[in-house]
């Protein structure tokens, strides 16, 4: 695929793409005999994994630690659970707090809406 297929697809920008590539957390992309960036199947596992944890908020560096210890292979897969696990702590505690939020504001809708 194509630069511009896989941006449509993820609905990234090309400059995301390339920022993505160039910083590791999207393996080397090859590229065709034109020199022009060739997603396979496996690039886009990758980029669709990459934009869902950027989705609940994980830190660029954090992707870019994740993505260091899936290349050391088996012998890393208990430093990326850790990872993950901690991560998975840090989401639900702001989830905590963004449930607390709704609930004050629903308390504010439902006082303003009796007025």
């Amino acid at each position: 695929m194509t630069i511009s297929e896989v941006s449509e697809k993820f609905n990234l920008s090309p400059d995301t793409l390339r920022y993505y590539e160039r910083i590791g957390i999207i393996p080397h992309v090859n590229r065709n005999k034109s020199g022009n960036r060739d997603y396979s199947e496996e690039d886009c596992r990758w980029i669709e994994h990459i934009k869902c944890m950027r989705g609940i908020g994980l830190p660029v560096e954090t992707l870019i630690r994740y993505v260091e210890l899936y290349r050391q292979g088996d012998e890393a897969n208990h430093a990326r659970v850790e990872l993950l696990i901690e991560q998975r702590k840090q989401l639900l505690s702001k989830m905590e707090e963004m449930n607390r939020v709704l609930e004050r504001m629903d308390e504010k809708i439902e006082r303003m809406s009796k007025q």
